[in-house]
């Protein structure tokens, strides 16, 4: 039997912690000719010609989880392809020590602004996706629209059921943050086959939090971890498009997932909701035609 999505989530809480400490002197392009903008907190590379869109990946992901996409769309939007400091191989800067999540949403939208980018269009992938909410809720008045994949506004819930709260997750978002929790080899396992379908694509998503600096990768899940957007969700004006997978794969209920992510952005006044079937967390890559096709949509709505 499968795991369930409680399960998946509740081994990804801790799991997310594991990762060494040692980075690279730079983060990487992906595009040859790119232009690449660095911040304290993120950088961005900046390729293309037309609308503008900005990419933000997950925690420990690289701005490579959008490379496909952006190939694809490079000829007709200026795609930006943001990189978290700390992710991936890039250094971790003001992400170093503290906070991580929210300062990080908060530089983001600064440069958006600074760059005459907004209203901006933005697609963001888990912590990404949850930036993204965050600026929906906070600075309105710079998101156009949003597209968010695989991405929760209390992620928690999933693990300290309906009860839960900032408060009563506090000690496991300190613990986090202290590094204090220890993985066995089979609940790493279990955490990356929740995350693709594909051998190789787990490789590339587990050489990205290698090169990951710890402390960077502690403090942006305990961040996740007393984060509660759900009180601003009746607020948001920009039009969102969730995209979720069914997490069939690992044995998940059919309509398991259409109640957890339907149910947590219902009280969101304009937002259209896309299931990926047969599809796990990283639907660009498990799902790339059903994943295309949503981002098409919401790009020409």
């Amino acid at each position: 039997m499968g795991m369930s999505v409680k399960s998946i989530l509740t081994v990804a809480a801790v799991t997310l912690i594991i990762a060494s400490s040692t980075q690279a002197a730079a983060a990487s392009k992906l595009f040859a000719g790119s232009r690449l903008a660095t911040e304290d907190r993120f950088s961005d590379e900046i390729i293309g010609h037309g609308p503008d869109v900005i990419f933000i990946p997950g925690l420990a992901s690289s701005r490579e989880t959008w490379k496909a996409t952006a190939e694809r769309l490079k000829d007709r939007f200026r795609i930006h392809l943001i990189q978290v400091a700390g992710f991936a191989d890039e250094p971790a800067r003001a992400n170093a020590q503290g906070p991580v999540l929210v300062p990080t949403a908060e530089a983001i939208d600064t440069y958006l602004v600074k760059q005459h980018l907004t209203p901006a269009v933005v697609v963001g992938h888990s912590l990404g996706g949850t930036m993204l909410l965050y600026l929906a809720e906070h600075h309105s008045a710079d998101l156009k629209k949003g597209f968010i994949v695989d991405a929760l506004p209390f992620y928690p819930r999933l693990i300290g059921g309906p009860q839960a709260t900032p408060e009563s997750m506090k000690p496991l978002a300190d613990t986090i943050r202290n590094d204090r929790s220890q993985m066995t080899d089979a609940q790493k396992a279990q955490f990356m086959a929740s995350m693709a379908t594909a051998q190789s694509d787990r490789d590339v998503i587990a050489g990205w939090r290698q090169a990951s600096d710890k402390s960077a990768i502690a403090n942006g899940t305990a961040d996740d971890f007393t984060l509660d957007l759900r009180p601003g969700l009746a607020n948001i004006s920009a039009p969102l498009t969730l995209i979720y997978p069914d997490y069939a794969r690992l044995g998940t209920p059919s309509g398991t997932s259409d109640k957890i992510y339907r149910d947590a952005y219902a009280a969101v006044p304009h937002i259209t909701f896309v299931r990926a079937d047969n599809s796990l967390h990283f639907i660009m890559f498990d799902q790339p035609s059903q994943f295309d096709g949503a981002l098409e949509a919401f790009l020409a709505d």
